[in-house]
């Protein structure tokens, strides 16, 4: 009698802790706005667009990196990454000036590729069973949502310890440090003959010839945007939008007295809620339709975004949308990169959900640079938030036709 794989592998193991530490810087940048500002007298838009860049770089680095990887294997990628991500950390913490952050920030971005989810999904897909995969990426998705919880406090620790320069150069040593973990990270080619037989430039064209890869790919624009736009400007948002806090009522007495503090803890809870969110998302892609819970989970989105806009914000509401938008927040990934492995295969696993997750950073960077672009035109963020909701339709209809079956299967 065959015994059951374990869930918890070393591989699985290696992979939250790279995604945790790389996610836990990444999600520390908007620490670091008011301390940067104050040190050269920038514009706040000035290191908002360095971090917009930084998301950018970050979507066009993955299918890059998920590239490399299966050229010349997983934990090389990873280590090149990791060098990458050091560098640009280092060079941004000697930046002087607006266009030298900016610049600086595509290193990071693409260092955040080279140790993000592509790469990193790929390897724990290939090394999980197929009872287990679904599980396996939803954790791993999740260990990511653990770095940005204590990543941003983490930073603002240090920075009442230390300059903001030296708080970089510390996080550049904690991702070099990354590389003693890899060599755990020993994952199988998991691939049948057909696609260990394949290569790189057939599958891509098959999938490129392929309406439902199409519709994949069009479906993860409106995550980026939505999670992109919440977490830049959504803190903005409460503080000038939300009714006033009652004194003597349940978040004074915990002490949220401002909706500043509220907009800052929404964050918080935005990350709490999305570990059950994701892992619930992982359990329930082992047992029902990938694209069907998709398309519910962005029809969710829809109908909480559309509520909390139409209905009178106040900190109750806040906290309701924080949590509902929270358990839905990253519960796409595990599903998105899971429907492309079901499929189109292992084998070029890294490359193709690479090359969607394209689109969600795309997503990711009109959502932050529209927040701020439209907030100074109309003085108010209501129409880049129904834009938000109109995508978010969007994307729960295009799941709809997807052919959830194996592309070598189809083919037969």
């Amino acid at each position: 009698m065959d015994r059951p794989t374990p869930l918890f592998t070393p591989v699985l193991m290696v992979g939250c802790l790279i995604i945790m530490v790389s996610f836990a810087v990444r999600a520390s940048f908007g620490v670091f706005q008011i301390p940067i500002a104050e040190d050269f007298g920038w514009l706040r838009s000035e290191f908002s667009l360095a971090i917009a860049i930084q998301n950018l770089a970050w979507g066009i680095g993955q299918p890059i990196f998920g590239a490399i990887a299966e050229k010349i294997g997983d934990r090389k990628a990873i280590i090149i990454g990791a060098v990458i991500y050091a560098a640009g950390l280092v060079l941004s913490a000697g930046a002087t000036t607006p266009t030298e952050m900016q610049a600086y920030e595509w290193l990071v971005g693409f260092g955040v590729a080279g140790t993000g989810f592509g790469v990193v999904l790929a390897v724990v897909g290939r090394a999980s069973s197929d009872e287990n995969r679904s599980m396996s990426l939803a954790i791993v998705t999740a260990a990511g949502s653990a770095g940005q919880i204590f990543g941003a406090p983490t930073a603002e620790y240090m920075l009442g310890l230390m300059s903001w320069q030296t708080v970089f150069l510390v996080f550049a040593g904690v991702v070099l440090a990354l590389i003693l973990s890899l060599p755990l990270m020993r994952a199988p080619v998991s691939a049948g003959k057909a696609e260990l037989e394949e290569s790189l430039g057939s599958i891509l064209k098959k999938a490129f010839r392929d309406p439902s890869y199409t519709l994949i790919f069009l479906g993860f624009f409106s995550c980026g945007y939505q999670l992109a736009f919440v977490t830049a400007h959504f803190p903005a948002f409460v503080t000038e939008m939300c009714g006033p806090i009652m004194p003597g009522g349940v978040l004074h007495g915990i002490g949220i007295t401002t909706t500043s503090a509220l907009g800052a803890v929404s964050i918080s809870l935005i990350g709490l809620a999305n570990v059950a969110g994701t892992l619930l998302a992982g359990w329930a892609g082992k047992h029902y339709s990938k694209k069907y819970l998709l398309a519910g989970i962005y029809t969710a989105r829809t109908i909480v975004a559309g509520a909390f806009i139409l209905l009178p914000i106040t900190p109750l509401s806040v906290i309701l949308f924080s949590v509902a938008m929270g358990s839905l927040w990253l519960a796409t990934v595990p599903l998105t990169s899971g429907l492309v492995a079901h499929i189109y295969g292992l084998r070029y696993m890294g490359t193709l959900y690479g090359i969607v997750f394209l689109s969600h950073q795309i997503g990711g960077f009109l959502g932050v640079w529209l927040g701020g672009r439209m907030y100074d035109i109309y003085g108010d963020y209501t129409m880049v938030w129904w834009i938000g909701v109109g995508v978010g339709a969007f994307s729960a209809i295009v799941h709809l036709p997807v052919r959830e079956r194996p592309l070598q299967a189809a083919a037969a």
